[in-house]
């Protein structure tokens, strides 16, 4: 039987690693002419990654995939225990980038190394959390959990609003940052 949170866990690491190589993309061309529209780019990026990601797809593994699986799965107890340790640091470390992003955009260049060596790990590391969930979490999910396990799972990632997985948009507000972010950012995720 076809799982519907299956779907969208996957199109939504797809979406965020289209989302963390187009910064990645961005962030090798730099400021060059035009700073400000750098800038907003990638800080409207790392907001998306914050709102969506953060608050809305970790959330729903963590209160219910996770537990569910660890029930129904012992033997991947220590991936889940890793990638929760990943979810309880993930939140800070987008804030910390942007935080170090808005330092290179006010102070200058002399701050740029530092948003450039931590940025690069970040990707490296949300890279790989997505790619254990993958390759560990789902396929085990899918042999393990009962149709019961997965009603309430699907019901609960059904409701996701990731405008970047094409499902449908959260609201006007967020139709905006959509916008801003397509209509800016390079290739796979802009047509800047």
């Amino acid at each position: 039987m076809k799982r519907r949170s299956l779907h969208i866990i996957r199109d939504e690491h797809a979406s965020l690693a289209a989302m963390l190589h187009s910064m990645s993309k961005l962030l090798e061309l730099g400021p060059a002419e035009d700073a400000a529209q750098f800038f907003d780019v990638m800080r409207a990026m790392l907001f998306y990654i914050d709102e969506f990601p953060e608050r809305l797809h970790h959330p729903k593994e963590s209160n219910l995939l996770f537990p569910k699986l660890a029930k129904k799965a012992p033997e991947v107890r220590g991936a889940i225990d890793r990638l929760e340790r990943d979810h309880m640091h993930s939140e800070k470390a987008v804030r910390d980038l942007l935080h170090l992003l808005m330092a290179w955009e006010m102070v200058g260049s002399s701050r740029k190394a530092a948003f450039v060596d931590a940025f690069g790990p970040y990707v490296e590391s949300y890279l790989d959390h997505m790619r254990l969930e993958e390759t560990v979490i789902l396929p085990a999910a899918q042999s393990a959990l009962t149709d019961e396990d997965w009603l309430e799972v699907d019901q609960a990632f059904d409701l996701n609003a990731d405008p970047l997985t094409g499902k449908h948009l959260p609201g006007p507000a967020f139709e905006k940052l959509f916008s801003r972010i397509v209509s800016k950012a390079p290739a796979p995720i802009g047509l800047g």
